[in-house]
C-alpha cells in the first residue's frame, strides 16, 4: 500500500473514515529572533514524510479517543492529548461525537512534530465527519499544527505562522533515526548561543535535480544542533549511523535524525543496516511527499 492509498476521508457527513498524520521535517532551521514574549522567529523548510501515525474515525454519540500502536505507551487518552484539543476546537461545545482511535507509530517529543501532525489529522478528519470547515486559529493547538494541515512542502517563518507553498521538491527518502531520548525543546532553545542568526535566502531557487537540492541544503543550518547534541551527545552518533546518505542532519529540537536517499532501495538498506546495529533505537523510512 503506497502512502497516497492509506488516506480515506468520510465519504459523507457522518461516516467512517481514516487519515494519516505524516512527520514534518525541518530540513532546515534557521534561528532568526525572538519576540518581546520569549516566542522565537524561525526560518524553515520543512517537507512531511510518508511516515506516521493513522487516525481513525467512526460515528458515535459521544466523543472517544483510543490509542494502540508501537508508540502508544505513556500517551494520554484524555483532554490532554492534543486529537482531543483539535476536536473540542472544531467542535465549539455543541457537544457532537466521534470514537477515534489513534496508531501511534511516531515517538513523542522527537523533533518531527507527531502531537501536531495527530492534531492536525484529527480537524482534517473531524471536519470531514462533522461537515465542518477547517478553524482559522489551528496555530492555538500549537505552533506546528498549521504547517501539518499541508502535505506539500513549505517555507515556515515567523513562530510558524508565515507559511510559503513551494514547488515540488525532486524525489527523495528519508531515514529517521531516533535514539530514544528526550531533548526538551524548551532546554534546546534556551541553550542557543546566537538567537538572531542569517534566515535562508530571501527567494529559494526550484530545484531540478535532486544533487542540486541537496547542495542548497548543504549550505543551510539547523541552528538548534550544537545545542542539543550538547545535552544528548547521543545525536551526533545517530548522524554518524547516517554517513552513507546524501544529508544528515538533526529535525526540529531533536532527538530524530533525517537522511536523504535517492532511491527507496539505498535508503531501506540504510533503515535496515542502522536498525540492525542499534535495535532499541526507532528507524524508519519513506518518501518526501511533494516530491
Amino acid at each position: 500500500m503506497s502512502h497516497a492509498d492509506r488516506t480515506d476521508l468520510p465519504s459523507r457527513p457522518g461516516a467512517a473514515g481514516s487519515r494519516m498524520a505524516w512527520a514534518k521535517i525541518n530540513l532546515t532551521l534557521h534561528a532568526t529572533g525572538q519576540r518581546s514574549d520569549g516566542y522565537h522567529l524561525l526560518d524553515s523548510l520543512v517537507v512531511r514524510a510518508g511516515i506516521g501515525d493513522e487516525l481513525r474515525v467512526a460515528p458515535s454519540d459521544r466523543l472517544s479517543l483510543t490509542i494502540s500502536g508501537p508508540g502508544a505507551a505513556g500517551v494520554p487518552t484524555d483532554a490532554r492529548n492534543l486529537v482531543l484539543k483539535a476536536a473540542a476546537l472544531l467542535d465549539a461545545d455543541q457537544g457532537r461525537g466521534a470514537a477515534l482511535h489513534l496508531v501511534k507509530n511516531l515517538p513523542a517529543a522527537a523533533g518531527i512534530g507527531g502531537g501536531s501532525a495527530d492534531a492536525a489529522a484529527a480537524l482534517q478528519l473531524l471536519a470531514a465527519h462533522w461537515d465542518l470547515v477547517l478553524p482559522e486559529n489551528s496555530a492555538q493547538l500549537g505552533a506546528d499544527v498549521p504547517v501539518c494541515l499541508a502535505d506539500g512542502p513549505q517555507r515556515m517563518r515567523g513562530v510558524g505562522d508565515l507559511l510559503t507553498p513551494l514547488p515540488a521538491l525532486p524525489a527523495c527518502h528519508l531515514v529517521l533515526v531516533n535514539p530514544r531520548v528526550d531533548v526538551p525543546t524548551p532546554s534546546v532553545f534556551a541553550a542557543l548561543d546566537n538567537k538572531t542568526q542569517p534566515a535562508m535566502p530571501e527567494v529559494l531557487p526550484e530545484f531540478s535535480a535532486l544533487a542540486e537540492f541537496v547542495d542548497f541544503l548543504r549550505g543551510q543550518r539547523n541552528d538548534l544542533a550544537a545545542p542539543a547534541i550538547a545535552r544528548a551527545p547521543v545525536i551526533a552518533v545517530c548522524l554518524e549511523a547516517l554517513d552513507d546518505a546524501l544529508l544528515a542532519r538533526m529535525s526540529g529540537s531533536g532527538a530524530t535524525c533525517f537522511g536523504i536517499y535517492e532511491t527507496t532501495a539505498q535508503a531501506e538498506a540504510a533503515r535496515a543496516r542502522i536498525a540492525d546495529a542499534k535495535p532499541n533505537w526507532w528507524v524508519a523510512t519513506g518518501p518526501v511527499l511533494g516530491a
